[in-house]
């Protein structure tokens, strides 16, 4: 039997609830801007995907990218619709209309109760470009983007907090691809006009997307990762201007990839925001950086596709919602760097995809845990300690041994006096039994159980069969130090206890 203990008193962080942010670069056209759908009102907006994405309560929303950032101009995507041309978008080889632009996106976020997060063109775009963006957003004024917002209906400052200079300039297949140097000077000037423009803007530098694992494209240029030095010089040259180092990791796999190697590359995401935000902190002791700089992942999930043939169809099953439960998890132990999330999925963006214009949006498995998660999630994360079983995968040519079977983590929320234990049974035939117990507190009641599973790992929601991974709920007994629960092999449980 495994063991789980945790004391209450021993609180790692306070939680961001920012880590649950969304992404919509993927999910605008042919999305949640879709006329011709018949789920779309008046504005051409899909009441269905509206609906899902209210089910997962995001606390901020990336726009408008994404590759598509580094060669938008948000110019184009403002005043009356029939007036905006349309551009090719390189990043993408398709043609955007522009009929989603910045009013939209803002009214969007009014309707979910979410906070805009704006990533301004670092590719192909300059500082003057940015600087204008944050006066239309921001000005309150009577300067002439200030009027021009408010004459496109914008009466009030949208007062955008978050902004992201550029996306992936690390990355040779990027418009605009920077080298260390090149983007540490233009971060440093973007993020001066910026702030003149509003002082009270938060900044996330884009850090590291190209990783040792990454797969270039075919013509893309044989660049070497150097997300130390990257970062190094980044922190060195405009450490007092940045708020948020930005990371995109994606979990580069196969279809036909061993299930303890999928569990593999968990561990090394793990491992490596371990080592990343020690190399933060490293630098910012010996620069003398004071104010605290924190992690944003502003995209992350699984890029999974076949070995042979990548134009051949990508899945979405099981696995896919244990990875995205183990991303939270490796969230909340590292609560106090990272700050800010924003999952993009696989297919398509945040685990929504759109089967045919007359068809009901579909939930892949994981949309699940984002929704789970965003839900039940407490105030504080607090230590757990486990003893259990382990086992051996392989990610990269790199061997992982001692991975636990159950992938934990756990929050408190003092007011409601309630605890959350998060368990992903890393397995894939075998249910495993722990025993969960308290070092100071009790339990006091019911706990409510929720379970995302499917009958295997490899179990897909289709249009013909939807539900064959999804949220289960449930209840068990709870009183005194601890109580024994046993999780179904290869699922994702959430324990909300209540405490005492």
């Amino acid at each position: 039997m495994d063991h789980v203990k945790i004391d209450l008193e021993r609180v790692v962080s306070d939680i961001d609830r920012n880590i649950f942010g969304g992404y919509l670069e993927n999910l605008v056209y042919g999305g949640i801007y879709y006329p011709k759908s018949p789920y779309a009102d008046k504005n051409g907006l899909r009441a269905d995907v509206f609906e899902a994405l209210q089910r997962m309560k995001c606390p901020n929303m990336r726009f408008p990218g994404g590759n598509l950032a580094s060669g938008y101009r948000w110019m184009d995507a403002v005043g009356p619709p029939a007036d905006r041309p349309a551009h090719h978008d390189l990043a993408w080889n398709s043609v955007v209309n522009n009929q989603f632009g910045t009013d939209e996106f803002m009214q969007y976020c009014r309707r979910l109760g979410t906070e805009p997060y704006i990533c301004v063109n670092c590719g192909d775009g300059d500082m003057r470009e940015a600087a204008d963006w944050v006066e239309y957003c921001n000005g309150k004024g009577d300067s002439h983007l200030a009027k021009l917002r408010r004459k496109n209906g914008g009466e009030s400052p949208y007062n955008v907090k978050y902004w992201g200079i550029g996306n992936e300039v690390d990355g040779p297949w990027q418009i605009g691809f920077k080298t260390p140097q090149e983007y540490a000077r233009a971060y440093t000037e973007f993020s001066k006009v910026m702030k003149l423009v509003d002082p009270n803007i938060k900044l996330v530098a884009a850090a590291v997307s190209l990783w040792d694992d990454h797969s270039l494209p075919p013509d893309a240029l044989p660049v070497k990762s150097e997300w130390v030095e990257r970062t190094q010089l980044m922190l060195e040259q405009a450490g007092e201007r940045i708020d948020y180092m930005a990371l995109h990791r994606y979990a580069h796999l196969h279809n036909d990839d061993l299930f303890e190697n999928y569990m593999a590359f968990m561990k090394d995401f793990d491992e490596h925001l371990t080592a990343y935000d020690g190399l933060i902190r490293s630098v910012c002791l010996e620069r003398g950086i004071k104010h605290h700089i924190a992690i944003a992942i502003d995209e992350w999930g699984v890029s999974r596709h076949p070995r042979v043939q990548r134009t051949e169809k990508m899945i979405v099953n099981t696995v896919d919602a244990m990875m995205t439960a183990q991303h939270f998890n490796s969230f909340i132990r590292h609560a106090r760097s990272v700050r800010l999330a924003n999952f993009t999925g696989t297919l398509t963006s945040m685990g929504v995809r759109l089967i045919r214009i007359d068809k009901h949006v579909l939930l892949e498995p994981n949309f699940y845990p984002v929704e789970l998660y965003s839900r039940t999630c407490g105030q504080q994360a607090v230590d757990v300690f486990w003893d259990g079983d382990t086992f051996s995968g392989t990610y990269k040519n790199r061997t992982y041994s001692g991975i636990r079977t159950l992938d934990i983590a756990a929050t408190l929320d003092e007011s409601r006096q309630q605890l959350v234990v998060y368990v992903v049974n890393q397995t894939t035939d075998k249910a495993t039994e722990a025993a969960i117990s308290l070092s100071s507190g009790e339990f006091a009641g019911d706990v409510k159980v929720s379970v995302i599973n499917g009958p295997d790992i490899k179990a897909q929601n289709t249009e013909e069969n939807p539900h064959q991974v999804i949220t289960r709920e449930s209840a068990v007994k709870a009183s005194g130090k601890s109580f024994t629960f046993t999780f179904e092999p290869h699922s994702v449980t959430a324990l909300v206890c209540a405490v005492k």
